[in-house]
């Protein structure tokens, strides 16, 4: 019996080191909910993609950010955001979620990669529905 509860001790132990913490990513979904685009911009690569439904471009971090801002000001400011799927896909996290804001609703789509010890936002997604 004792032999029995090590046994399933060892595997849930086992199962739950299969599971990475994502502090990064947690973070980058309460910058969006806030529609904080300085809070998310600390979380960006040194350039990111970014796909709008008028404009898609690759940004530095700072040119990002003032996309991300005239954006959510641009649509009446963020009212939610909420997620849907989150993931992991070689090596590289991912959100899928509903961006609420007083203008429209914006299925999002975040991507995260690993460099160094730090998750970086690469890429955003979003198109209205």
């Amino acid at each position: 019996m004792k032999s029995f509860f090590t046994c399933i001790l060892l595997a849930v132990g086992i199962l739950l080191a299969g599971f990475t913490n994502r502090p990064e990513m947690d973070s980058v979904v309460v910058a969006l909910k806030s529609g904080n685009a300085n809070l998310l911009s600390r979380y960006f690569d040194s350039r990111v993609d970014i796909t709008l439904p008028e404009r898609s471009d690759n940004y530095s971090r700072s040119q990002a950010e003032m996309i991300l801002k005239d954006f959510f000001n641009n649509n009446g400011g963020v009212k939610n955001f909420e997620l849907k799927h989150r993931g992991e896909n070689n090596g590289a996290n991912y959100v899928i979620g509903l961006l609420m804001t007083n203008n429209g609703r914006y299925r999002t789509t975040l991507f995260m990669k690993q460099k160094g010890d730090k998750q970086l936002l690469q890429e955003m997604r979003f198109q209205q529905e």
